[in-house]
């Protein structure tokens, strides 16, 4: 962080170095996109930042005019932008430091050296597909075909041939195929409570038609909850106001139920079988969106010693990148050197993903690409995940 401070107080504008007075938002996002293409391009070597928060009048008066202090994470989701939209993968990270009592945002942008770096969809009418930026000096220029192609040519003279490595499940040897069973979603705390609410207010409305007492809602409210909830006279729509809050109120219980109580810990293994090692290499997987495969965007909090203080089980910075866009999840990890001969994990945190049963009995396709510096092009192909039936004991708890 120090090293950000010094880089907030003393940098001035250059090829590694762009400010920006005010945040991008959801309104500028093209220019965003093109910005940190720009940067990536860029003819050097090492990280590069955009600072936001800082102006510089006429190129030399420096003004701190600071940011939202309660905007910490660089939103829009920079990472997903990123990710959705340029190709090779880029490192960045957003932080945020104090200078002058003023909270400055600083995208860190990791060191590229795996140009050119294009769109690999189109954004807008203003920036397509296929389209490149480069920075130089304090401009971001366009790239043409004659500079693309001497790009291009750089990185293949050391390239690795992609079809000296292998990607699969971990075994005794790589698979190409994983079973995994499923799990009754129908358990999850919320669905729990909402069959319960439910049932309570059905059981409120016939007594209200009825003009019975509600001495079958006490019966039914101990039923359901146990003598350890005390019955409260509650009203049809009282209860159904509860119900509009159920996915809010048991969110946190849900994401343990998905992504640790009943988590597939997903985990790869890649074999490079070439002369040298790959260099900054980053792996994508795409699955397909379905309503029964929960996938965690980040891992669940937990209770310490069941007290109200929440903390994070895991450092969320080593856990992959997660989007979803459209029919597809993506997620997306820098796996760094990849040693040549020696099988390596793609993830430091497993991909953690929990199955419902809707998939029992049928199979999914999971595409992967793995760039790296010296790839010549992605290293291509895809997996198979076969999906079987819950486990025993879940079966007897219905």
């Amino acid at each position: 962080m120090n090293r950000l401070l010094e880089i907030a107080h003393s940098a001035t504008p250059g090829t590694r170095i762009q400010f920006r007075r005010e945040l991008y938002g959801n309104k500028d996002i093209r220019r965003f996109l093109r910005d940190v293409l720009s940067m990536a391009n860029a003819s050097l070597m090492g990280n590069r930042y955009i600072l936001i928060g800082i102006s510089f009048s006429r190129g030399t008066k420096k003004e701190v005019v600071g940011v939202d202090r309660a905007d910490i994470t660089g939103k829009p989701a920079y990472q997903t932008l990123v990710l959705d939209h340029i190709e090779p993968p880029i490192q960045i990270a957003y932080h945020a430091v104090e200078i002058e009592k003023k909270r400055v945002g600083i995208y860190e942008i990791g060191d590229c050296q795996d140009r050119p770096y294009m769109m690999r969809v189109d954004f807008s009418e203003r920036l397509r597909r296929g389209d490149a930026y480069m920075r130089v000096d304090k401009t971001a220029l366009k790239v043409g075909r004659r500079a693309l192609l001497q790009m291009f040519d750089q990185r293949t003279e050391i390239a690795v041939p992609e079809d000296s490595i292998e990607i699969g499940f971990p075994g005794e040897v790589i698979q190409k195929k994983l079973t995994v069973p499923t799990v009754y979603l129908r358990r999850l705390p919320s669905l729990l409570e909402h069959g319960k609410l439910s049932e309570l207010a059905g059981i409120r409305s016939e007594s209200k038609n009825s003009g019975s007492t509600t001495t079958m809602a006490r019966l039914t409210h101990m039923r359901l909850f146990g003598s350890d909830m005390p019955y409260e006279n509650r009203s049809e729509t009282g209860i159904m106001q509860e119900i509009d809050q159920i996915d809010k109120k048991h969110e946190v219980h849900d994401q343990k139920f998905l992504f640790e109580d009943n988590a597939l810990k997903l985990q790869l293994t890649i074999l490079h079988q070439g002369d040298g090692p790959l260099e900054n290499a980053w792996l994508k997987l795409a699955l397909p969106n379905h309503r029964a495969l929960h996938i965690a965007e980040t891992l669940p909090k937990l209770n310490v010693n069941g007290g109200s203080d929440q903390h994070d089980v895991l450092n969320f910075s080593n856990y992959p990148a997660v989007s979803f866009q459209g029919d597809r999840i993506h997620a997306l990890v820098n796996v760094g050197a990849i040693p040549a001969g020696v099988p390596v994990n793609a993830f430091e945190i497993p991909l953690h993903i929990c199955v419902g049963s809707d998939l029992a009995g049928k199979q999914m396709t999971m595409r992967y690409e793995l760039f790296a510096s010296n790839l010549n092009q992605g290293s291509k192909g895809k997996l198979t995940i076969v999906f079987r039936k819950p486990a025993a004991h879940q079966i007897s708890d219905f």
